[in-house]
């Protein structure tokens, strides 16, 4: 084995960082919504797509791995990264691209 950081081929050890970044955020957007975190929550919504991308992220890299190594875990998980690409893109552009807020209202129908 390599010991070069960025040997995505031979090394799964850069995907495992980056999955423990991403629920690292994750844990931080949860405790942004505490009440003594209250100057930070205007950066909650970005810290969970952040958290969201490095999930993306290290799935994808964790799929490089697999190409080389483990081609049937490939295969399965090669659908589910385009199903989180499509979210992520979502998310992106709801929460950040967008220039007015987000209204539910909108989106839920009246009964």
């Amino acid at each position: 084995m390599s010991d070069r950081f960025f040997d995505l081929k031979n090394d799964r050890r850069f995907s495992v960082y980056l999955y423990r970044a991403g629920f690292g955020f994750w844990l931080l957007y949860i405790l942004m919504g505490a009440r003594f975190m209250h100057d930070l929550v205007a950066y909650r919504t970005d810290c969970a797509v952040f958290s969201f991308f490095l999930m993306v992220l290290a799935l994808s890299a964790s799929m490089y791995y697999d190409y080389y190594h483990h081609p049937a875990e490939f295969e399965q998980k090669k659908k589910w990264l385009i199903a989180m690409y499509l979210v992520l893109a979502g998310l992106i552009y709801f929460f950040i691209l967008r220039k007015e807020p987000l209204n539910l209202a909108e989106l839920l129908p009246r009964f």
